[in-house]
């Protein structure tokens, strides 16, 4: 029976007609293919660099999309990249499988006698990146079947052109200050998932890039700021000039000023020439302040007047400089909560927020936590030199059920932490491994909002139902006081052991580190 007797010819020929999102129309072309060759599992991957990325795939496990293959470790992919026309692997192939566990009728297992057979793809003479196809059965990619994949070489060309040129367009749209209608373009970096939270934001982001307003980004730790703040300077028109970052929380309180706006000779003990601060560095582009919520109330101020007026004043000059940058900044704070009680200034926030972003937590992305997981997975298979790394169907489970108050760092130590264990615990890196949820412990890495535990409050001196202020006390002291008392508590509660302290007291354990030495707790 010929393709065009199966429909997909048809099915093919009117997807690449109609108006469709790009991830859609993708998906649609594996599913089709591999409905008409009926084999257990077809996927899409793109060129990038060295590695190829899964675009579309229909048959594997569902944290296939966020993994990364290196041709270089992949004999088979790069067999198919190699050359033109049809790449066959018989069932008596001896070349590594890359998606040996990952076969969704098979999940974990080595995968039975089989067939392979794959295509390079080409854009305008270029390679694009590979289609492969995976069936369970000996003698399914026979002479007519690989025929028939050569002819449907040009077909699925036309759709990722399609789908390229659709992208083009929305970009010259959003650099025309025109919103587009459909979907993001197929590539997105390192920004992992495909939820409506993480689809919506990327959408928002596109649009906000290319303007020239100050952007805050709000989120919690570890939902990936910095990625964030990389991609809105990577779409906007400051993209060919310098991206500097700075950690505010991790500069000294007595060279800040020196660090964001420069020195001059004399300026201070040890200052032996002239020296530019980061907003000169960053001039003409983008500077992005990471954790602006630590930056002390005087070096405030001065910022304060670098956005209002674009001038900077080197520490021990009275000269003014122009300046042309961009500010994003970054907090995993209320910042409006800390302009009431006195430690962010109000008019210094209103100038950062002119555009809040909030970044959603990994807890509100659905399934992306597995898409997210794969990519982790396939990092530590070829960090630690194993064949095949997997989850089990319980361990994807408990990644659902988990809140992850750590959010995606917390994930990528999650994954790593059961790939060394499984290791250490013998696992054979010839075999394909798969992580059982035990492997992953994160009944010991819950939230205090997820189970039983002893409440911080019920420190004598922690937080009172009514609090007084004694005479001569001011507000912020007394915060500081409690968060002292809180402190010390849940680190007598788990013996000093600093990062059970922080589950305690959700937070993250390296920002528990710098907020004990800044009230002066350790």
């Amino acid at each position: 029976m010929t393709l065009l007797h199966r429909g997909v010819y048809p099915e093919l020929l009117a997807d690449l007609g109609a108006d469709l999102p790009h991830a859609v129309r993708l998906q649609r072309l594996v599913s089709a293919l591999r409905a008409c060759f009926g084999c257990g599992a077809v996927a899409l991957l793109r060129l990038e660099e060295e590695h190829l990325r899964p675009v579309a795939v229909d048959g594997l496990v569902r944290d296939a999309l966020g993994r990364r293959f290196s041709v270089g470790l992949h004999p088979r992919l790069g067999a198919i990249l190699a050359r033109r026309g049809v790449t066959c692997f018989h069932h008596d192939s001896v070349l590594p499988d890359p998606y040996d566990g990952l076969i969704d009728e098979h999940v974990g297992e080595p995968l039975p006698v089989h067939d392979c057979m794959g295509i390079r793809l080409e854009l305008d003479g270029r390679a694009w990146g590979v289609l492969t196809l995976d069936a369970l059965q000996v003698g399914t990619f026979d002479e007519a079947a690989q025929a028939e994949l050569d002819g449907l070489t040009l077909l699925v060309e036309a759709a990722i052109r399609t789908t390229q040129l659709e992208a083009d367009i929305r970009a010259l749209q959003l650099s025309r200050g025109k919103t587009p209608d459909n979907e993001l373009p197929p590539d997105e970096g390192e920004i992992i998932g495909q939820s409506e939270a993480i689809t919506g934001l990327l959408h928002e982001l596109d649009v906000v890039a290319d303007s020239e307003l100050p952007v805050l980004l709000l989120g919690e730790t570890g939902v990936g700021k910095e990625l964030f703040a990389h991609r809105l300077h990577r779409l906007s028109r400051r993209r060919d000039r310098p991206l500097v970052h700075v950690n505010c929380a991790a500069l000294p309180e007595s060279l800040a000023e020196s660090e964001l706006f420069g020195h001059v000779k004399g300026a201070f003990s040890g200052a032996t020439g002239e020296r530019p601060g980061r907003f000169e560095a960053a001039d003409g582009g983008t500077l992005f302040l990471d954790e602006v919520g630590e930056l002390p109330l005087a070096i405030q101020a001065k910022l304060l007047r670098t956005l209002q007026n674009g001038e900077i004043q080197r520490l021990g000059s009275d000269k003014p400089r122009r300046v042309d940058v961009r500010v994003i900044a970054a907090t995993n704070r209320n910042l409006r909560e800390h302009v009431r009680d006195g430690s962010f200034r109000a008019d210094l926030y209103h100038r950062l927020s002119v555009y809040p972003i909030p970044i959603p937590p990994l807890r509100e992305r659905d399934n992306d936590v597995l898409l997210l997981a794969g990519r982790f997975l396939e990092l530590n298979r070829a960090r630690l030199g194993m064949r095949s790394l997997r989850l089990s169907r319980s361990a994807q489970d408990a990644l659902r059920r988990y809140r992850w108050p750590g959010n995606v760092r917390e994930l990528e130590h999650v994954v790593s932490r059961a790939a060394l264990r499984s290791v250490s615990r013998g696992a054979n890196r010839n075999d394909i491994v798969t992580l059982e949820a035990d492997l992953l412990d994160l009944d010991s890495l819950a939230s205090p909002s997820e189970g039983p535990v002893a409440p911080v409050a019920s420190a004598p001196s922690a937080v009172h139902s009514r609090a007084t202020l004694a005479a001569g006390v001011t507000l912020r002291d007394a915060v500081e006081q409690t968060q002292r008392d809180c402190i010390e508590h849940a680190l007598r509660l788990h013996g000093r052991n600093w990062a059970k302290a922080a589950r305690e007291l959700g937070i993250d354990a390296s920002n528990l580190h710098k907020l004990a030495k800044r009230l002066g707790c350790k």
